[in-house]
């Protein structure tokens, strides 16, 4: 009769082949999108954080910090751990977080802004 066979065939293995292409097509740019979001999103979080500590600032000196913030994120009892750093990119923080005339992270500088 019919012999026992082992293995797969050509065709076999190139239907996985393809099926798996398909799929990584699909998860691929949504795992990328994701991710860009996601960086953003945390971005946005720095900014509120951000802000919140120069209302905090203002409360506990009387006086704005300065607009490029080097006052505020040295003192260690308002960002214990340094200078907040923007996931968008990897410039420092002086060249992504700064005030603007409304005492507010200028979004409008910020690589993310439209």
């Amino acid at each position: 009769m019919f012999k026992k066979r082992k293995g797969f065939t050509l065709v076999e293995v190139l239907l996985v082949i393809i099926i798996v292409g398909i799929l990584a097509a699909i998860v691929v740019p949504r795992v990328i999108y994701s991710t860009a979001k996601a960086r953003e999103e945390a971005c946005r979080a720095n900014m509120a954080a951000i802000n919140a500590q120069v209302e905090r600032w203002y409360m506990n000196t009387g006086a704005w910090p300065t607009a490029d913030l080097s006052d505020i994120f040295a003192s260690a009892d308002y960002f214990p751990d340094g200078a907040v750093s923007c996931p968008v990119t990897t410039d420092a923080h002086s060249d992504n977080y700064v005030l603007n005339a409304q005492r507010r992270v200028d979004a409008t500088r910020h690589p993310m802004s439209p």
